[in-house]
């Protein structure tokens, strides 16, 4: 294992720049930041979603799993050359997916994020998850970056939505749909 963290702050920073696992400094704003911490974010909203204590097992099992991987995809994105996120990572997300989703009711419309504490902090995770895959296709504009990487977040964010519709209907029964046919004011 490397170097443990004694002293949290070394001000290194104060200047606009951050080091990346290679010991390049780059500013804070450069696409390769933008991608892992916004994975570091993605991480910390499934915390979040950990957090209600009203989540089925195998949901949190599999979020927790998730969490292992998001820390190795941020370590993976902080040090240029480096992969650690495999195919067999991405076809476990895609069985979880299949899994989850197989006792859910047929999509008719489009859902609202909400259904409860739980599906609405999932939902937000799942847009951030969309975020940090935009951000390593930034990236991918201008360094190479493991095409397992963006795959996994995408099939990531399709498992947010399917265990947002499984929080839902465990903490109210339901989920809240778009109604199209709303009023609409003349």
């Amino acid at each position: 294992m490397g170097k443990r963290l004694s002293k949290i702050y070394t001000r290194t920073g104060d200047d606009g720049t951050t080091g990346l696992g290679d010991g390049t400094r780059v500013r804070k704003d450069h696409a390769r930041v933008a991608a892992y911490g916004t994975v570091d974010e993605a991480n910390s909203s499934i915390g979040m979603v950990l957090a209600v204590a009203a989540i089925p097992d195998n949901v949190r099992a599999c979020l927790i799993e998730v969490q292992h991987d998001l820390f190795d995809l941020g370590g993976e994105l902080c040090i240029p050359g480096h992969e650690l996120i495999r195919a067999d990572q991405i076809t476990r997300l895609e069985q979880a997916l299949d899994s989850l989703n197989e006792s859910l009711p047929a999509l008719e419309d489009f859902i609202l994020p909400g259904g409860g504490t739980a599906a609405a902090a999932c939902h937000l995770a799942r847009t951030i998850v969309r975020r940090a895959e935009r951000c390593v296709w930034t990236l991918a504009d201008s360094e190479p970056v493991n095409a397992a990487v963006p795959r996994y977040l995408n099939r990531l964010s399709d498992l947010l939505f399917v265990i947002a519709r499984v929080l839902a209907r465990h903490e109210h029964g339901t989920e809240v749909l778009w109604r199209h046919d709303r009023g609409r004011p003349s």
